[in-house]
Order: C-alpha cells, then sequence, then structure tokens
C-alpha cells in the first residue's frame, strides 16, 4: 500500500505514521528542532486566502507526522511546536484567511484554527478514511481529498464538511484550486479531475500517465502542474483540460510542486531532490538542497520567499527564488543516536552511528558535534566524573576523553569485536561488554583493558552495578549475568524468565533491578538480587532499548524499533516498581534507543534520526502535575 504527503493550495501528498505526537508532552525536542518528526506540507498565511498575492505572508504552518503542528511568524526564521491535540498523521494544511485554517490527516482527522494556527480544535469525523490533501479557497469554501476516492466539501470556512460524490474510488493524493470555481484533484495511477463548480461536482480527466501523482499546482487559471513517481512532470495549458508530460531530468519521485505568477516553479521529492523553473515549466534545472531525505512539499510561490519541509522535520528557505536553500531548522544531527550520559543537570554526551558525538554544556539548549575520528557507529558511553569518558562501538573501538569530552582518543582493546555498552562502578574499575560473551575490565580507569571469562558466546548488550562490588550483565538469548567482586568473575543466573533478547539493564541496588529487551512485554525485575525474576507487562509489541530508576518504584523504559512492525516511539514510565507501566506522549514518532536521568524529574531519551528529547517533569505533563481541588 503506497502512502502520501501533501501540501496546501498547492497540494502534495503525505505519508501517514501512525504513531503518537502533539497530543500534550512531558516531553521536549532538543534535537533537531522545533521537531524531528517528517513534515508533509506547508501552508503560509495571508489576509484574504487569495492563492497568489505579491503580499507578504503573515505567517506560516507546517504539519507531519504524529500529529506534529510548528509555526512562525513572517518569513519563518523561528519556528515553535504547537499542541494539535491528535497523534494522527497530519498530512495537509490550507489557510481561507489570515485566521482559518484547516489541517487534515490519518483516519479523517479534520483540524481547524481560528486564530492562525495558535490553537487547534478537533472536528467531528466525517469519514475514516485518511486524507491526503485540502485547500480552502478565500469565500469561505473547500476541499479534502483522500483514500478511496474520498472527497469532502465545506461552505462555512470549514466549521461542517459533507461528502462529495466521486466518480473516481482511487487514492485521492492532492487538491488545488486557482480559483474559488475551479478546481483539480490528482492522485493514483495518474488520476485527474476537474470541478468548474467550485467542488460541487467533479469530472475525470485524461492524464496519458499511469504513475501516481502526489501533487499539484497552478500558476494561472490556465497554466498548471502536476508531479508524481518516477520524476514524472505534467503540464497544462487549458486549466486542466488537457496535460503533457514534461522532459524527466530526475527520476526519483516528486511529491510537491509550486508556481508564481512570473512562470518560476519550484518542485521537490526523494533524496533532497529541489527542481526550478523560470519558464513556465519549458525547462528545468536542478538546485543544490543540502539535504539527502525525502521533501515534501514546498509553499505557494508569491514572492521570492519560498519554504520547503520534509524528513526528520527538515525547514529550508529561500529568499532569491530558489536559486540557494538555507536551513531554518535547528538541529547538530540526523545520525541514529545510541546512548546518552550527563555527568551534572548541564554537562552531557550522546553518541551514535557514524562517528557520531554530541555535546552539550547547557543542558542540551544547544549541542555541538565533536571530532571522533572514526566512522564506526558509537554504541555505549560513560563518564566517572566531569573529565573523564569513555565511548564504545563497532571494530572493538574505545574511546576515552581526559578533557570533558573535548578530544577523544583511542585506546586498545584487543578485540575487533562490536562494543556494545560500557559502565563505571568507581573512577578506576570500569566494564565493557559486546558480542560473543566478551566481556573487558579496566582498573585504571581506561587506560587498559582486558578481557574477562564470561562463560556464554551470546552477545552482550548491556551492563549496569549497583555499587563498587555488584553489578549484572544481559545480552541474548535471556543471558543475565552478575558480578559481586566488581566485575572480576561473572556468574550466569538461569533464573531469566524469557529467552528474548535482553538489550539493557538498570540496577536500583544489590537486590533491585529491572531488564528489558525485545519485542512481545519483555520488562522483568527482581526484588532478591537476581535469585528470580519476574516478567512484567510492558503493554507494547516494540523493542524496548533502554531503562533508568530513579528510585525502588519510579522508572523510565524506552524504545519502539520493531522488527515486522513499524518503529514507534515509545517510552513507559511506572511508579509502582513495575507493577504496571504507562506510556507517555512523547512528541516524536521516531524510536528511542536510550535513556539517562539525572534526578527524579530531570531527564533525556536519544534515538533514531538524531532526536533528542529532554524532560524536567519525569515525562509528565506539565498539566498532571498541577494538584485540583
Amino acid at each position: 500500500m503506497k502512502t502520501f504527503r501533501n501540501s496546501i493550495l498547492c497540494i502534495l501528498p503525505v505519508g501517514i505514521c501512525f504513531a503518537q505526537g502533539s497530543a500534550v508532552s512531558g516531553w521536549t525536542s532538543q534535537n533537531p528542532g522545533p521537531t524531528g518528526n517528517a513534515l508533509h506540507a506547508v501552508a503560509e498565511i495571508r489576509e484574504g486566502g487569495v492563492l497568489r498575492r505579491r503580499d507578504s505572508a503573515q505567517g506560516m504552518v507546517a504539519v507531519g507526522d504524529g500529529g506534529t503542528i510548528v509555526r512562525t511568524a513572517g518569513a519563518g526564521a523561528a519556528w515553535a511546536l504547537v499542541s494539535s491535540g491528535t497523534s494522527a498523521g497530519l498530512t495537509s494544511v490550507s489557510f481561507a484567511d489570515a485566521n482559518t485554517g484547516i489541517a487534515v490527516g490519518g483516519s479523517g482527522t479534520m483540524l481547524r484554527t481560528a486564530d492562525a494556527g495558535a490553537t487547534w480544535i478537533l472536528l467531528p469525523a466525517v469519514t475514516t478514511a485518511s486524507l491526503n490533501g485540502v485547500a480552502l479557497s478565500g469565500d469561505g469554501t473547500g476541499t479534502a481529498v483522500g483514500a478511496s476516492g474520498t472527497i469532502l466539501r465545506t461552505s462555512d470556512w470549514g466549521n461542517t464538511w459533507t461528502r462529495q460524490a466521486s466518480p473516481i474510488a482511487n487514492t485521492l493524493n492532492a487538491v488545488s484550486f486557482p480559483s474559488a470555481k475551479t478546481g483539480t484533484i490528482v492522485g493514483a495511477t495518474g488520476t485527474i479531475m476537474r470541478t468548474l463548480d467550485g467542488g460541487a461536482t467533479w469530472n475525470a480527466e485524461f492524464s496519458g500517465t499511469s504513475s501516481w501523482l502526489f501533487g499539484v499546482c497552478f500558476a494561472n487559471d490556465n497554466v498548471g502542474f502536476a508531479v508524481g513517481d518516477a520524476g514524472v512532470i505534467l503540464r497544462t495549458t487549458d486549466g486542466g483540460y488537457n496535460w503533457a508530460q514534461q522532459p524527466n531530468i530526475n527520476r526519483g519521485s516528486l511529491y510537491g510542486v509550486s508556481f508564481a505568477l512570473s512562470g518560476v516553479g519550484t518542485a521537490v521529492g526523494a533524496a533532497g531532490t529541489i527542481l526550478r523553473t523560470a519558464d513556465f515549466g519549458a525547462t528545468w534545472g536542478q538546485a543544490v538542497s543540502g539535504a539527502t531525505g525525502v521533501l515534501y512539499a514546498v509553499s505557494p510561490a508569491n514572492t521570492g520567499l519560498l519554504t520547503i519541509v520534509g524528513d526528520s522535520g527538515a525547514i529550508l528557505r529561500t529568499a532569491d527564488g530558489g536559486f540557494t536553500w538555507q536551513p531554518q531548522s535547528l538541529g547538530s544531527s540526523t545520525s541514529m543516536l545510541s546512548a546518552v550520559f550527563f555527568t551534572d543537570s548541564k554537562n552531557g554526551t550522546v553518541v551514535g552511528y557514524n562517528g557520531t558525538i554530541l555535546r552539550t554544556a547547557d543542558g542540551g539548549i544547544t549541542w555541538s558535534q565533536h571530532l571522533s575520528g572514526t566512522t564506526y557507529w558509537l554504541l555505549g558511553v560513560s563518564f566517572t566524573d566531569a573529565n573523564h569518558g569513555v565511548i564504545v562501538g563497532e571494530n572493538g573501538l574505545i574511546l576515552r576523553t581526559v578533557d570533558g569530552g573535548t578530544t577523544w582518543s583511542p585506546q586498545k582493546s584487543g578485540t575487533v569485536l562490536r562494543l556494545n555498552g560500557v559502565a563505571f562502578n568507581s573512577p578506576t574499575n570500569g566494564i565493557i561488554v559486546g558480542t560473543n560473551g566478551l566481556i573487558l575490565r579496566t582498573m585504571d580507569g581506561g587506560a587498559t583493558w582486558v578481557s574477562q571469562p564470561s562463560g556464554t558466546t551470546n552477545w552482550l548488550q548491556g551492563v549496569s552495578f549497583a555499587d563498587a562490588n555488584t553489578g549484572t550483565v544481559v545480552g541474548q538469548g535471556g543471558t543475565i549475568l552478575r558480578t559481586k567482586d566488581g566485575g572480576a568473575t561473572w556468574t550466569q543466573q538461569a533464573t531469566s524468565a524469557t529467552a528474548a533478547s535482553l538489550n539493557a539493564v538498570f540496577m536500583v541496588n544489590a537486590d533491585i533491578a529491572t531488564v528489558v529487551g525485545d519485542f512481545v512485554n519483555v520488562i522483568e525485575r527482581t526484588t532478591d538480587g537476581g535469585a528470580h525474576w519476574t516478567l512484567q507487562i510492558s503493554g507494547v509489541r516494540n523493542t524496548l532499548s533502554g531503562v533508568w530508576f530513579t528510585d525502588a518504584n519510579t522508572g523510565i523504559a524506552v524504545g519502539g524499533q520493531g522488527s515486522c512492525s513499524p518503529s514507534i516511539s515509545t517510552i513507559l514510565r511506572t511508579t509502582d516498581g513495575g507493577a504496571t507501566w504507562k506510556p507517555q506522549v512523547t512528541g516524536s514518532t521516531r524510536a528511542m534507543l536510550a535513556v539517562f536521568f539525572i534526578d527524579a524529574n530531570t531527564g533525556w531519551a536519544v534515538g533514531e534520526a538524531g532526536t533528542i528529547l529532554h524532560t524536567t517533569t519525569g515525562g509528565q505533563p506539565a498539566a498532571s502535575l498541577t494538584p485540583t481541588n
């Protein structure tokens, strides 16, 4: 089944990700900013809602996965998250005037704003079909389109919507109205439909292609463009009656298109593609985007100012009509992040794929990349104090810092096996775990490492210490190892309640520990030093990758990566020692791989696509912490 991304008045298609998002969350995104979720549509807010006004925009709104809505005033220099109240993927957004807008998305979701996108209300459902595109006109009429030929129409500024008869049952992906009466819809297998009565009735037109069409836009009443799979660009010069295919300079799918009255147009798509024309589409050239992910939507081209949105919260802006593009979203990395460690409330280190090392000195308000000297995947990090730390990763890599992470030097590990985790139980004593049952130990703060017998050949994934002597290692096949002498010797505990792969462990004290792992309900806990382990019900099916407890009862587990299922951003919280686990709204659609707390309320979770989430409320929405009478 194909999924889509949509834009605005020149509307494109958007993929629907069934994950939580911009419902009220106790977590905020620190990287990327303002969101790491894919953005699928962007709309300018203009007085009167006229599509091709030459005046400057009064603001912009972009929507995306997980109910994400971001908003900016003016030309888009600064963007901020806005609560949508939904976790449905949002695919398209359009404004009728300076205040009134509609956003649509998965499962028939429709949101309305009457204050230029500052707040949104959920409209009563008219359909359960996913909606992929919406366009509002300045006279209060509007059309939304979606799966199974769904067409909805409003004549009261989006307050109420009714179903329209559709001559086609194909998926409909985008809709554009160059005037209040004349509109065009595009969709699956070359579908094009046209209306001359403001959307009251629709007629199918011949497109000449069987490619899926994802975006449509008109430069004026007569000249319009549709874009789609395999770089297809169609052009009409008679208002949409007839369409001709343009020369193809790009084979990647195109998802969005925008045109100005002057004939300058922009099309965006896969692998950071930006195409530009200055002659009403007679010829196209490629612009440099600096992006590698999919670009889904481009704002209407009324002036030289344009905005593009895409994967991983990408926001690009041009002030010269599309010749050059600058990123507006903030972020130090979009690499997968595997581990996080803070030495205090301000100073932290995150590591990940492709040798990524990120550092903060202000609690994560800003993150900077530091040179690792490698492209290997970095999988674990631990510090003994503010200055001394160790990072481990692929190919037996060990990096050590003695200056707080400013510089990192490789250490001899004596192995080329993958190293998955590291923990210190004193300033000098530390343990690294890895594949094939590998355990390395240092007694000099990480300067040298020696292999220790583990008694297993299973991959070892996580390690935690309760004190200077007592530690636990977990790994594949339900493996649980325990030491009582600081890691000098390890014994296998044959009491694991599961044979699933175990990914992380946290020891509260010598008696109490919690382990998380792969797939259905894999959380287990011991309260007797590992003599017995009890499975706990997580309520989720995807992998859990990290766990942290701030006391014997209060803990956080994170995960979301799937094997046969999509990744779902997952953060669970318990306040009763794991007897019950409750999901938290993360505000992200990305799987989380690791978590770290410095006190009961302040913590960070890291994961896919460079995602760094931060909480100062234990992950609880602020409102839920306020006592009520």
